[in-house]
């Protein structure tokens, strides 16, 4: 994917069909698609002012990634799972994560600190705003940026392709401002294990955070 670089960051000069996996993959991710939900490349292509190519080529790329599944008739669908395959779903993703969060201690920069601090800042402000869709966008960001300080783009893939998965399920703890409050908040026990530098607090950290947050999730389920 070729990128442009402007004032110190990197840019991506995303396609049509890129453009609108990129927007369905953060609707899906925020729960704002439920599970099961139809998607109509017609709607789509009005929607996002294109022809039906990219849309089917971006719906072709989330059905390849797991996201999306074919339906037995014409038309894809958002990707539903048993309590059980989600609980296997979230075993993995738990690992990755903690993998992450342990590999990020070790690699931390300013330009990384920095980068988790504001996406905290973000969450911070939406939960007590109240804005639940703002915050389940913040959300993603903010661990999407403890990926990227991992400084290992294979891994920062996978953990991401889990979150995509998970989306729509982790959604649905989060029923009020109380919710979105407490949430952000676990965060900052989180950071700070994170900035310890100590691979093992970080890591240890991770697996809390996320053992709490899959629990909350199952239950919701």
């Amino acid at each position: 994917m070729p990128t442009v670089v402007q004032n110190g960051s990197t840019t991506s000069k995303l396609s049509t069909a890129q453009r609108i996996e990129r927007a369905l993959i953060e609707e899906i991710s925020a729960g704002e698609l439920s599970p099961g939900q139809r998607l109509d490349e017609t709607r789509l292509a009005e929607r996002f002012g294109a022809s039906r190519t990219p849309v089917r080529e971006a719906l072709s790329r989330l059905t390849a990634q797991g996201v999306l599944v074919p339906g037995e008739k014409r038309g894809v669908f958002i990707a539903e799972y048993t309590r059980e395959e989600l609980a296997q779903i979230f075993e993995a993703m738990h690992e990755i994560e903690a993998a992450c969060a342990r590999i990020a201690s070790q690699r931390l920069n300013l330009l990384a600190r920095s980068e988790i601090e504001a996406a905290q800042a973000e969450c911070v402000r939406a939960a007590e705003a109240g804005d639940r869709n703002a915050y389940l966008r913040a959300n993603e960001a903010f661990h999407e940026t403890i990926y990227r300080a991992t400084g290992n783009p294979y891994m920062a893939e996978m953990a991401t392709e889990f979150r995509r998965r998970t989306g729509p399920f982790r959604a649905k703890k989060f029923r009020d401002t109380e919710d979105l409050i407490e949430s952000a908040k676990s965060h900052q026990a989180l950071i700070d294990d994170i900035f310890s530098e100590d691979s093992g607090t970080a890591s240890s950290g991770m697996r809390a955070h996320m053992t709490e947050s899959f629990m909350q999730a199952l239950k919701a389920y």
